[in-house]
């Protein structure tokens, strides 16, 4: 694998703006296929820029954050959400003095894998495709086969390994991925609160006293003190962590929202039938491969027909996934009858 070397005009650049401890464009492990460098984009913008072009970006516009299918136009979705990360994770970067376009390529692309119905989408994967499946598995699986009809983004190194790491213990390479692990989780802690509060589940007043006198009232106000923490704590040093004090009331307000909010009927009421409705498509399209698009139909020669029909189901929309379902399952004289 070649590196990839941009205009000398970024080279110099970074080298005269950017801190000791971000990481250079020229320090690149490069893409899996060599590509001569733009005279105009560094490699992490290029990356940028396939990523927001791509279709599994746009399909994010149509896959659940947290409530399905919600009653109103304000409500989140995995879009919305990969662009709070994104502005977040921007915001660190700067404030550090860290590769931005780096940054914003993994935030951008962090959540291009996930399925439709948010996490309950990912358990049925699970159940019927393998246990190992993981919306950042199948992210990287998107960009390096699934997207381009089979030729992949072709991404850099560094922005993969930003994607694949950005959650649970994974911890990735570079202090630019690592800043999209904190944006993630400050991104959703907070527009989840305010999801939440539209429904009528929880009110600020709901949250632990404690928490809101370190963390603030209001959706601004954590915010900004959980990212303001993260530049404090990391500032001059070769890591991203956040002040003790924010960290640990940060924790505290993700259990209480799993208690509160994640689990709650509300939210969470309807994600059984969903799941049955993703289990039902899987096994149809296992029974029936030659159904799926071709894009998914050509890859059966060289992999197992559930890894197909898992690449294709994770990567629906809730609308077409519900209205797949519907024109296989639910006979014509029965559709929109109240």
């Amino acid at each position: 694998m070649k590196n990839a070397r941009p205009h000398n005009i970024f080279l110099e650049r970074e080298n005269e703006t950017l801190s000791e401890y971000a990481f250079k464009t020229a320090d690149t492990k490069g893409r899996d296929v060599y590509e001569e460098p733009c005279p105009t984009r560094t490699e992490f913008q290029r990356d940028r820029d396939r990523i927001i072009h791509s279709q599994s970006f746009r399909r994010l516009m149509n896959k659940t954050q947290v409530f399905l299918a919600p009653a109103g136009d304000h409500y989140r979705t995995r879009l919305t959400h990969t662009l709070e990360v994104t502005q977040i994770a921007r915001i660190i970067s700067r404030a550090l003095r860290l590769n931005e376009d780096l940054t914003e390529a993994a935030a951008l692309g962090h959540d291009l894998g996930h399925t439709p119905f948010g996490h309950a989408g990912e358990t049925v994967m699970q159940k019927c495709f393998s246990p190992e499946f993981t919306h950042y598995r199948q992210s990287i699986r998107v960009v390096e086969k699934l997207e381009k009809n089979g030729k992949g983004l072709n991404l850099t190194h560094e922005v993969k390994d930003g994607i694949l790491n950005h959650t649970g213990k994974n911890m990735a390479s570079t202090l630019e991925g690592i800043i999209v692990k904190y944006a993630d989780r400050i991104a959703y802690i907070n527009h989840d609160i305010d999801d939440a509060r539209r429904a009528g589940i929880l009110t600020v007043e709901d949250i632990p006293k404690d928490i809101r006198e370190i963390l603030g009232d209001g959706h601004s106000a954590r915010i900004n003190t959980m990212v303001t923490s993260v530049i404090r704590a990391s500032e001059n040093k070769n890591e991203i962590t956040m002040l003790p004090e924010v960290n640990e009331a940060t924790n505290k307000l993700r259990a209480f929202l799993f208690e509160t909010v994640y689990l709650n009927p509300t939210a969470k009421g309807e994600e059984n039938k969903a799941m049955e409705l993703l289990a039902a498509l899987f096994d149809y399209f296992v029974k029936y491969p030659e159904k799926m698009p071709e894009q998914y139909i050509r890859n059966l020669d060289s992999e197992p027909v559930e890894r197909c029909v898992c690449d294709y189901v994770s990567g629906m929309t809730d609308r077409y996934a519900i209205d797949l379902y519907n024109e296989l399952f639910i006979p014509r004289v029965w559709r929109g009858r109240a």
